[in-house]
């Protein structure tokens, strides 16, 4: 059976997905090359509605890997259902990708993550309120109750580090949006253990982890959380701050698709260990 991505592609087979957040579209052409799909054209996708998404799919080769690169996504905010905001990680999977690589925008709430910085996600907060697991669940694709001891694989993440070994992990808390924290929210973020604050990934990740991906988390930090700064912020900053460090971003997610070639696809994940109540 053809898959989404095949369908608008013309190309099968592919082995990485890589997801691209706010001011980092121009990623995908550089990383993968050829011409993009428009988002539109692609069957039952979201098209995002927000500046710094290109909304376009992208498929090629990177050191000999096949790729995807989906250059935007959709989040909560707009208006969309979970089911919608992971949308993209499920077409990737359908389409043979057994690692996904979710890249984005993120509020530095550790004083040691300056603007500009690149952080690993380590682990998540889900603080969004929703979860793309709830409803009926489909045991020939995963679980019913999803274990999520390590969401953000360790193995990719020290294939990162090989890359970059300045590279910083920290903890990514995923809210609604589409407003930015308060600064008592941030406090609060903090006192629960969050490096990073932003408005996506959380979902994604969950979503391909329980459809047996591998998952790596990139988080390129573009402004200090509210109440850090004396600066107000502000969209156009995260996406000009987004722009100006792409090239390093490329070079670690372009290092660890080299790396990552050998590896198989995690199992699925077991059911959890406590029982539901």
């Amino acid at each position: 059976m053809t898959s989404i991505v095949e369908a608008a592609t013309g190309r099968h087979g592919f082995e990485v997905a890589v997801i691209l957040g706010s001011g980092l579209s121009d990623l995908a052409r550089s990383l993968v090359g050829g011409s993009p799909v428009p988002y539109s054209a692609v069957p039952g996708m979201p098209l995002s509605t927000v500046q710094g998404h290109e909304g376009a799919l992208y498929a090629g080769e990177v050191a000999k890997v096949p790729t995807l690169a989906f250059a935007g996504r959709v989040h909560l905010y707009e208006g969309r259902a979970p089911s919608e905001v992971t949308f993209a990680v499920r077409a990737a999977v359908e389409a043979g990708c057994r690692i996904v690589i979710l890249t984005n925008a993120a509020g530095g709430i550790n004083p040691d993550l300056d603007a500009g910085s690149l952080c690993l996600i380590s682990d998540h907060l889900n603080l969004t309120g929703s979860n793309p697991l709830t409803g009926p669940n489909d045991d020939s694709l995963g679980p019913r109750f999803l274990d999520l001891s390590e969401v953000y694989d360790a193995s990719l993440r020290a294939m990162a580090r090989s890359v970059d070994q300045a590279l910083m992990e920290g903890v990514y808390a995923g809210l609604p949006g589409p407003t930015y924290e308060t600064p008592a929210e941030v406090r609060m973020l903090a006192a629960m253990g969050a490096d990073l604050v932003g408005m996506s990934t959380v979902h994604e990740a969950i979503m391909a982890r329980y459809l047996g991906a591998r998952v790596l988390g990139l988080s390129l930090v573009t402004n200090a959380a509210a109440g850090l700064s004396p600066e107000p912020l502000s969209h156009d900053e995260v996406a000009a701050v987004g722009a100006r460090a792409s090239g390093r971003l490329e070079i670690v997610v372009r290092g660890v698709i080299e790396r990552a070639a050998h590896l198989g696809a995690p199992a699925k994940g077991e059911q959890g260990r406590e029982r539901p109540t």
